[in-house]
């Protein structure tokens, strides 16, 4: 399967997320670039995970219908063309890290996605969930992690 490229200016691959990415900080998106998108995409799907969370992995981002001719986000925007679903807590859009205090440092997992058709999500789509109907239509993925501790 072929690969997506992505990347972005506040964080390099496994590195350190700034606080105010965070929630408790300004709860700002960071910023996101990606390439290599397949032609025959018809959307793209970002989803920001941590498996790391006490009660399992929580949602911290899920965005659908990102238009595939797109190259990237700006912080504290929205993808292009995309509709922000509900996060893990409760609110719909980007929702910073929080890990519990003196927790060794949690692993957030940006995936974006390339699917051939669009996929149907539910409002509040759980990380399985997207896994689940990504797995089946994706033409490519690409992912880079972020670290986060309190």
């Amino acid at each position: 399967m072929a690969g997506i490229e992505l990347i972005s200016s506040a964080f390099n691959d496994h590195a350190v997320l700034a606080r105010r990415y965070a929630y408790e900080g300004e709860n700002e998106s960071p910023p996101l670039a990606w390439s290599g998108i397949p032609d025959e995409a018809t959307e793209l799907v970002l989803l920001c995970e941590d498996p790391d969370a006490p009660s399992g992995t929580f949602v911290h981002w899920v965005v659908v219908g990102i238009d595939p001719r797109s190259e990237g986000t700006e912080a504290g925007k929205s993808p292009p063309g995309g509709t922000e679903l509900v996060n893990g807590y409760g609110e719909r859009g980007w929702g910073g890290p929080h890990p519990p205090p003196g927790d060794e440092a949690h692993r957030y997992f940006f995936r974006l996605y390339a699917l051939g058709e669009p996929c149907v999500l539910p409002e509040a789509p759980s990380a399985e969930q997207v896994h689940q109907v990504v797995e089946s239509g994706q033409l490519a993925s690409g992912t880079i992690v972020a670290l986060y501790q309190r």
